[in-house]
């Protein structure tokens, strides 16, 4: 490794970072994936990201990676560059097992398509992230790395909680309500979900069908843009992926200011704090020159959040009914109290729920109609206590309509010292878009540090 690629250390390069060292010759594949190992050696029984890690094919990947650094290869865009996924994407002869004791021993045959495209890209696995039981709600082992007493949030805790510990550049979570954007901003990281059917959702285990989402953890929106170009597209074989989806261009960076909707019905469900704080972000920009108005959802908060949970409810029931006979006593509470609730709701309850469920989509599009991207919190508060994974009020609603939506670290909370953040969201198909109102905005917010302890 050169001299000038020594002033980051190596767990700290963002991916975009180490693609283009790596790319340059100034960093070794092997280096790198040797670092990240130390690394969560040295700090990870204090965070307890990892669920398991894959130190020899990890090993053996980055040497295949550094040999083609030496050949006439093609190389991809994230040649040699490290990833974690959540461990309910199937990882080929590695377990997953979605922190459900039955499956300890599952040891998918194939990768799942999101992680198979991202090796095609070049990246190497380097292990799986703690998940809360099967991607819902009651809390996983993962510290926060900013204050050890704070959920990390979930269901993502431990792919949020390892890229802000540094113990890898980006992570695959996955969002059903608020399961990427709200970890993420517990833990001080960008958290990105795309458009519902843009991204293949073949071998990710089910909470929810038709709500899931791929989502990612990073610590730029550079990172998410390179990563969604490689993992994005039509997947026939997923029957959620859609054919009809324009491709993922990536755009240049954005030159002229945007336009945003400070979304009035998000503000009122936020703490005193986190409103005052996100109206001085809004004004920030405002004097950047971007254009702030006041905007709608165009539907009751209320109202969205209880189409979201019916959905999930019955859907969810759906995927799990038939294990909780099978399995007795293995589904962790909270959990089992959503499959239980789903079972007893009457088939009327879930189809009205869609048809209000496209009403919802409708009036948030409308919204949108005049600006480039929504502004507004990306959680209520800053993270809560570890009994909970905090409150998905504000992150639903876009996994509800199927918007892309990304959260960026906005702030650290004092005497506290616990991250802020402040989520976009806009039009589906449209994440070229949102990555460059979201970069602008980025450029324009105060660096995020590392965790104090883990700087």
């Amino acid at each position: 490794m050169t001299e000038s690629s020594t002033a980051t250390a190596l767990h700290a390069l963002s991916a975009s970072e180490a693609a283009a060292l790596i790319r340059s010759r100034q960093l070794s594949p092997v280096e790198l994936v040797e670092a990240l190992l130390t690394r969560a050696a040295a700090v990870d029984a204090k965070v307890q990201a990892w669920a398991r890690l894959d130190p020899d094919r990890a090993v053996a990947a980055a040497r295949a990676a550094e040999a083609a650094l030496s050949s006439k290869s093609e190389l991809g865009p994230l040649h040699g560059v490290p990833f974690g996924a959540k461990d309910i994407f199937d990882s080929a002869d590695l377990v997953t097992s979605a922190s459900f004791a039955p499956y300890n021993s599952r040891v998918p045959s194939a990768d799942a398509q999101p992680i198979a495209r991202l090796k095609a890209a070049g990246a190497i696995l380097l292990g799986k992230m703690v998940t809360t039981q099967f991607a819902y709600a009651d809390p996983s082992r993962t510290r926060n790395p900013w204050h050890d007493d704070r959920t990390p949030g979930g269901s993502s805790s431990g792919s949020a909680a390892g890229v802000a510990a540094r113990l890898i550049p980006i992570a695959f979570g996955s969002q059903t309500a608020g399961s990427v954007l709200r970890p993420a901003a517990y833990n001080g990281v960008v958290g990105f979900k795309p458009t519902y059917g843009r991204v293949s959702k073949r071998g990710v285990l089910p909470l929810a069908w038709s709500l899931d989402h791929v989502g990612l953890l990073a610590r730029s929106v550079a990172d998410c843009q390179l990563v969604l170009g490689a993992i994005a597209g039509y997947d026939p074989s997923d029957p959620h992926s859609d054919p009809t989806q324009p491709p993922f261009v990536a755009d240049g960076p954005r030159t002229t200011p945007p336009r945003l909707g400070l979304v009035r019905e998000a503000l009122e469900q936020s703490t005193a704090r986190l409103r005052e704080h996100v109206l001085g972000v809004a004004a920030r920009f405002e004097q950047a020159g971007a254009t702030i108005r006041e905007v709608s959802f165009g539907e009751p908060l209320e109202l969205i959040l209880a189409v979201q949970q019916v959905t999930m409810q019955v859907e969810a029931s759906a995927v799990h009914w038939q294990m909780l006979e099978q399995f007795p006593g293995a589904h962790q509470p909270r959990l089992r109290a959503l499959v239980e609730a789903g079972r007893l709701l009457p088939g009327v309850s879930y189809l009205h729920a869609q048809r209000l469920r496209r009403r919802i989509r409708h009036s948030i599009g409308e919204g949108l109609r005049d600006v480039d991207a929504l502004l507004l919190p990306t959680a209520v508060d800053v993270a809560p206590g570890r009994e909970t994974t905090g409150d998905t009020s504000l992150q639903a609603p876009f996994s509800l309509v199927g918007f892309p939506s990304i959260t960026l670290p906005s702030g650290v909370l004092q005497p506290e010292g616990l991250p802020l953040a402040v989520q976009l969201a806009c039009l589906p198909w449209r994440e070229a878009e949102l990555f460059g109102a979201a970069s602008w905005c980025e450029a324009r917010l105060p660096a995020m540090p590392a965790p104090p302890a883990f700087a």
